[in-house]
């Protein structure tokens, strides 16, 4: 096989035990400006990561190459790697779980769509924009992306496993203006199955995200009840739920310390991560080998589990549930695969006739920035509209949200029917929560 004499020569060389992973990937991408192709690429590559432990280290090498001449320097890298190493953690270079779920979700038939195929919708995509609303003065950008990936474990324990993904986007977005106000809308799909895209649903959708905020003005600066659009749901999600991430909490630096089986949200609110859902996010294993389940995060409000690859697991004195993320080296960190929180009945019609007055709040900016992780406290720019009288009426125009991520979900008292999937591997709905800061005027 094409990596014995690198197995060979950790044993020899004293590597207790070794691995190599090899990700392959491809992309193809092209984007339009005012009719012209101003971008077109498309490559092909492969990443080696090789990793022994020696002398109670893990070392570690990553290269774009592999070849049998390049095996002993991979080797020799390993040792020097895990020489410097000075911490004590528990390392592992894992034997292989009882029973892998395979679960296949790459559609081959993607890559048989021709290039020119997939461009001419573009063109179709930014006249779509340009013509659907008089008040459109610019077409930003469309664009079209895709990509597939194929990862294969090996390792010293007769450990064999191989997985791979395949996934394409469409986006654009556009300019309105009326009066002075100039306001922008952007949007997406994605997924892997050619036949669901529509090219006048995503054209209309990216100019309604940009003419809906004309004539937006601020509101007075009070506390609201709001709804969530599922965009604003899809951010906090996403940082509330890291702080489940077992290295941070044995790091005392998450706001889930000491609340396993404890209540952190609202009894509304239920998510799990769905590795295995048949989505372009499945995945039978993680990037250490471990197999992969679905998984209750929050249930009921209720903290059911941490998220632990074989090193924080060790720690804790637990199995690992197979959310190791190996990185450019000998760490491995810890991610959420497919994070869907359960919906609700109510239509998004009826979240709005449920608060009668307040806002309904659909973009935050500034997350990064704006939200510190350890005490849950954000305050980020927004766009919105007024709900009065249970309708949405007018624009919100410079505002600012602001609260604490551990009160926002004890506040949450509806959740809607209106799940959105997300790229970064998030499904979620929109929610009522009972109060929310907005700075306006």
């Amino acid at each position: 096989m094409k990596f014995d004499k690198f197995f060979a020569l950790c044993k020899e060389k004293g590597i207790e035990e070794a691995e190599i992973s090899v990700y392959n990937s491809y992309s193809l991408s092209f984007s339009l400006f005012h009719g012209e192709v101003d971008s077109y690429s498309s490559s092909e590559s492969a990443t080696y990561l090789a990793r022994g432990i020696y002398k109670g280290k893990l070392g570690a090498i990553v290269s774009d190459v592999y070849n049998n001449n390049l095996a002993e320097t991979f080797v020799d890298k390993i040792i020097e790697n895990a020489s410097v190493i000075e911490n004590d953690d528990p390392v592992f270079i894992f034997k292989g779980s009882e029973k892998y779920r395979k679960i296949s979700t790459f559609n081959k038939e993607l890559g048989k769509i021709s290039a020119d195929t997939k461009l001419n919708l573009l063109y179709d995509l930014e006249k779509k924009i340009k013509e659907a609303d008089p008040r459109v003065i610019e077409v930003e950008s469309v664009g079209y992306e895709e990509g597939s990936t194929s990862s294969l474990i090996l390792n010293s324990h007769g450990l064999k496993l191989s997985q791979k993904n395949n996934n394409f986007i469409y986006y654009g977005g556009a300019v309105a203006k009326e009066g002075e106000q100039v306001k922008t809308g952007f949007d997406i799909f994605f997924g892997n199955d050619f036949s669901k895209f529509n090219v006048d649903e995503l054209a209309k959708s990216i100019v309604k995200k940009a003419t809906s905020k004309l004539g937006g003005y601020q509101c007075e600066s009070s506390t609201y009840k709001a709804v969530l659009s599922q965009d604003v749901v899809k951010s906090l999600l996403s940082a509330y739920v890291a702080s489940a991430i077992a290295e941070d909490v044995q790091k005392n630096s998450s706001l889930f310390v000491g609340k396993l089986n404890q209540k952190v949200a609202s009894r509304k609110v239920t998510i799990e991560d769905k590795p295995l859902a048949k989505t372009v996010f499945a995945r039978s294993f993680d990037d250490e080998g471990v197999a992969t389940s679905n998984m209750p995060v929050i249930k009921n409000g209720v903290l059911m589990n941490y998220f632990y690859n074989l090193t924080t697991a060790a720690k804790d004195d637990v199995q690992s549930n197979g959310h190791g993320s190996v990185g450019g080296g000998s760490k491995v960190y810890t991610s959420t695969w497919y994070l869907e929180m359960k919906p609700g009945k109510k239509s998004l019609d009826e979240l709005f006739q449920e608060i009668g007055n307040g806002v309904y709040i659909t973009e935050v900016q500034g997350l990064h920035a704006g939200l510190n992780p350890r005490s849950g406290n954000f305050s980020l720019q927004s766009t919105g509209f007024m709900v009065e009288n249970g309708k949405v009426t007018h624009g919100l125009d410079i505002i600012t949200v602001s609260g604490n991520l551990v009160d926002l979900f004890h506040n949450i008292t509806s959740v809607g029917s209106d799940s959105k999937e997300f790229m970064s591997g998030i499904k979620c709905p929109s929610v009522i929560v009972k109060k929310i800061k907005v700075s306006g005027k």
